[in-house]
């Protein structure tokens, strides 16, 4: 589990594939590395990938093919940049929300603006996440815990402060860039739990609706 506060910007320093999987080394720059034994989870840009070699400057880590075919680190070329952030501990301040390093699917950004010293995103989402996402929810991009600030269908909008763009990958987004996304954990459990005995039935399954939660007895 991770927090989506980024740690550190990492490099690649090198892509070594072997058949249809990867094995990824990266560069942690000023992450704290001490605390880290082998085995240990690191989130490279909201992936979480387990530490297989610790070369001393950073560490090396297996991607399997269905992880590059669900994420954007097959995208990745020598010397790009990542979002990095070690697996949380029950020390950890929960600066931002609970993240499981599972990418639900890939977003794209549309465009970007300036917003006095903030820059503005708006990013279209897969059409079968759009009803995780809602107006101030949480949402992990490329591994960082965001707010966001407006939804129309299935694009969001986000407002990235300054020091969030010093701190991870997002002042280098650009319109077409793929990024990863992961919705809030809350908002996936809960849809199981409303859909109740029918969760165990795909052939039912249609999503949430309004006349759904009213059968469940909430009201709108």
């Amino acid at each position: 589990m991770f927090t989506g506060i980024i740690q550190a910007i990492g490099e690649v320093r090198s892509m070594d594939k072997h058949g249809g999987d990867m094995r990824l080394r990266i560069a942690t720059g000023k992450l704290d590395l001490t605390d880290v034994v082998l085995g240990d989870s690191i989130a490279v840009n909201g992936v979480c990938l387990t530490a297989v070699e610790l070369p001393g400057d950073g560490f090396v880590a297996d991607v399997s093919n269905e992880t590059l075919s669900l994420t954007s680190l097959g995208a990745l070329k020598l010397g790009s940049p990542v979002n990095l952030e070690k697996a949380l501990t029950l020390q950890t301040r929960l600066g931002g929300h609970l993240v499981a390093g599972h990418v639900d699917g890939l977003g794209e950004v549309l465009d970007r603006r300036d917003d006095a010293r903030s820059i503005r995103f708006r990013v279209r989402a897969p059409k079968e996440l759009a009803r995780y996402i809602a107006h101030k929810g949480s949402i992990t991009v490329d591994g960082t815990s965001l707010t966001v600030n407006a939804v129309e269908g299935d694009i969001f909008e986000l407002n990235i402060v300054p020091h969030t763009l010093q701190e991870t990958i997002m002042s280098g987004y650009h319109t077409g860039r793929q990024v990863n996304l992961e919705v809030d954990l809350v908002a996936r459990y809960l849809e199981r739990l409303v859909l109740g005995d029918k969760a165990a039935d795909p052939q039912s399954i249609e999503g949430i609706d309004l006349a759904m939660l009213a059968k469940a007895g909430f009201r709108v």
